[in-house]
């Protein structure tokens, strides 16, 4: 049986509860930290962009995060951190979180998105290898893992150098 999940942006009653969804996924509080300080900055911080997967009744299991980040001299957003409690991995909560995002940016007329991640999870959105629109870090990255999304292919995107928000620390 393949579950359903709702998808919606984050409300202030949900900043405890992605914490602790955050908290559950990773193996430190690195992205939980980070998750908070991306809140608190306004130039990265794009209301509607932070969305939250739940179950039917309501319980939060899933996080996707997108913040303003820039690409050369445009506008482009960082997706990431993603997180989904270890119960509810592996079966569509994240992704249907993800696409929710995605859709999200694109209602708002965003275009480029970029992600650093596992190479083999994030081509199902149609993320390809950033490297192949002359997009890059400023610090080493395999190829593979640094990816890049134009949400209309029509339109044309920045490339050069990525900067992030300065809670990313890079």
């Amino acid at each position: 049986m393949t579950e359903t999940w709702k998808t919606r942006p984050e409300t202030p009653s949900d900043v405890t509860a992605i914490r602790e969804v955050t908290l559950a996924a990773f193996p430190t509080s690195e992205e939980a930290d980070l998750v908070d300080a991306l809140r608190a900055d306004r130039d990265a911080w794009i209301d509607g962009l932070s969305l939250v997967g739940t179950t039917g009744d309501g319980v939060v299991v899933a996080h996707a995060l997108l913040t303003r980040c820039r690409v050369g001299d445009g506008p482009a957003l960082a997706l990431g951190p993603c997180s989904v409690r270890p119960a509810q991995q592996r079966r569509g909560a994240g992704s249907a979180t993800i696409r929710a995002a995605l859709d999200a940016a694109r209602e708002r007329w965003e275009n480029l998105v970029v992600v650093l991640g596992h190479a083999e999870y994030y081509p199902r959105f149609g993320f390809t290898p950033a490297s192949r629109r002359g997009i890059r870090a400023a610090f080493e990255a395999p190829d593979e893992a640094l990816m890049a999304l134009a949400l209309d292919p029509g339109r044309p995107v920045p490339s050069g150098v990525i900067r992030y928000p300065p809670a990313f620390g890079v």
